[in-house]
């Protein structure tokens, strides 16, 4: 599979998780709490935002460095990482395809973990992403120690996303680029899936179906054609600032 290139600095990383968190937020699918992480190359190591920091107003040099038990290696001082650092920590300990991680809690994809004999599925092309299915973790803890981040890693064993019941969503993609592009489709098909369950009984997408779009799809080129097109509109419109070479 081809993969969006690295970023060739720790800065331009460092403005891609900035940028991918306030463009979630902008698109109102992360909101006063959650938080994206991406993998420092070569560094048993993640960038992660404080705890207090607004999500809003996230800029690179408020990032910290946190190595996978959620020890702080650099960053602010004074600052200390979120609650759920260790299900980043634990994630990107595990699992070596991923490279960043992002957590929200979009409450109407989450409401498919409420109801009984209606799971998320496939329903949009683009969510073929997760054929291999959108495993639940039921418990809706906060992921706040080890043991617990280790118990969703257990849950999301070799899928590309997870929701945890009563609580949120759990994306995982090979960049912050793929990241973005991930979670903005997760929260479309979860979105299209209650529209329809709306309107009668919902046929998900079939095996033949999920190849026949794939023979064809071009993760790569998607992946950065999306996020060119969010970071351009949120530079034009301010939300980021358009110095940011991203």
């Amino acid at each position: 599979m081809n993969q969006p290139a690295a970023p060739n600095s720790d800065l331009q990383l460092r403005m891609k998780v900035a940028a991918c968190t306030q463009i979630l937020v902008n698109q109102n699918i992360m909101s006063y709490s959650g938080h994206v992480s991406a993998r420092l190359p070569g560094r048993d190591a993640f960038l992660i935002q404080p705890i207090d920091q607004p999500r809003s107003g996230l800029m690179p040099e408020h990032l910290l460095i946190c190595d996978y038990d959620g020890k702080v290696l650099d960053g602010p001082q004074g600052q200390v990482p979120p609650a759920e650092v260790s299900l980043h920590g634990e994630i990107l300990r595990v699992r070596k395809d991923v490279n960043s991680v992002a957590h929200f809690h979009h409450d109407l994809t989450n409401s498919f973990t409420l109801v009984e004999n209606v799971p998320l599925r496939v329903v949009k092309n683009h969510a073929v992403r997760w054929k291999s299915g959108i495993p639940v973790h039921p418990d809706p803890a906060h992921v706040a120690n080890a043991r617990l981040g280790r118990a969703v890693v257990e849950t999301l064993g070799e899928h590309h996303a997870l929701q945890i019941r009563a609580h949120g969503q759990v994306i995982t993609a090979e960049s912050v680029d793929a990241v973005l592009n991930d979670s903005i489709h997760f929260v479309e098909n979860a979105q299209a899936m209650y529209n329809a369950c709306a309107i009668g009984r919902v046929v998900p997408l079939s095996g033949a179906d999920i190849e026949s779009f794939e023979l064809y799809f071009k993760r790569a080129r998607h992946v950065n054609k999306l996020w060119r097109f969010y970071v351009e509109g949120a530079q034009t419109t301010g939300v980021i600032p358009k110095d940011w070479d991203i």
